[in-house]
């Protein structure tokens, strides 16, 4: 679970995260969704650490992201929003140096090679250095570093981008049978239709400002009966200009 309490992060006297308070609950799939710039990065990357909070407090699965860093990071793999790091490594050097950080058990470390490179399409490329893969399959190998020591809580940053369709079908497959494990999955998107379908759960964010959280039920149920959360979005969006 991922508990936000209060998080604003402000640049000298901008303020650019407001008073945010929400949670991703286990068992569920949470969409974080706003306009470009609405905060979203920023407020991600608060939650896995590489911003400190101005104020407020980000606990994962109870640890403090600020105060008890260590442990707090063991609990989740991170998909950034570029895909471009470590582009000298192979794919296989790249996922053994994601494994051996969070300690992963070599037992296990083939299989789940196989396995996902398998439901990505990569499983030859995996010999092949980074830098030669397409954007899709950089977004592909980062994704299973990102998961490789099966990490209780999924943070992902517009993890769809570049994605060929049959990936994005199995990420989203692999999104939700992890939910249904009891297990976390926050991820933030600005394809509304996705998020519409795969959401049990949804943050909407605009200027830093938090708009909605909760369920697309409980949202629907105070607009339109056959509203989309695509006319939603908008509605509450230009509501707020």
């Amino acid at each position: 679970m991922i508990s936000v309490e209060n998080y604003t992060k402000k640049y000298g006297d901008r303020e650019v995260v407001k008073h945010l308070t929400f949670t991703a609950k286990d068992g569920a799939i949470t969409g974080f969704i706003g306009h470009n710039g609405a905060g979203k990065s920023t407020t991600i990357k608060a939650i896995t650490g590489v911003i400190k909070p101005t104020e407020g407090h980000i606990l994962i699965n109870g640890f403090d992201i600020t105060k008890d860093a260590q442990k707090a990071k063991s609990q989740f793999g991170y998909v950034a929003d570029t895909p471009d790091h470590f582009l000298r490594l192979t794919g296989i050097e790249y996922l053994q140096f994601c494994a051996d950080i969070y300690d992963a058990p070599m037992e296990g470390r083939a299989e789940f090679m196989e396995t996902y490179a398998k439901r990505f399409g990569i499983y030859d490329e995996l010999n092949k250095q980074i830098f030669s893969y397409s954007h899709g399959m950089r977004q592909k190998i980062m994704i299973m570093g990102a998961l490789i020591h099966d990490p209780w809580v999924w943070i992902l940053d517009e993890p769809m981008t570049g994605l060929d369709p049959q990936s994005a079908f199995e990420l989203k497959k692999m999104m939700r049978e992890h939910a249904d494990k009891g297990k976390t999955v926050f991820f933030s998107t600005h394809v509304l239709e996705v998020a519409e379908k795969l959401c049990d759960e949804i943050c909407i964010i605009k200027e830093g400002e938090l708009l909605y959280t909760g369920t697309l039920e409980d949202l629907k149920a105070t607009h339109k009966s056959q509203a989309s959360l695509e006319n939603i979005f908008l509605e509450l969006t230009d509501k707020e200009t």
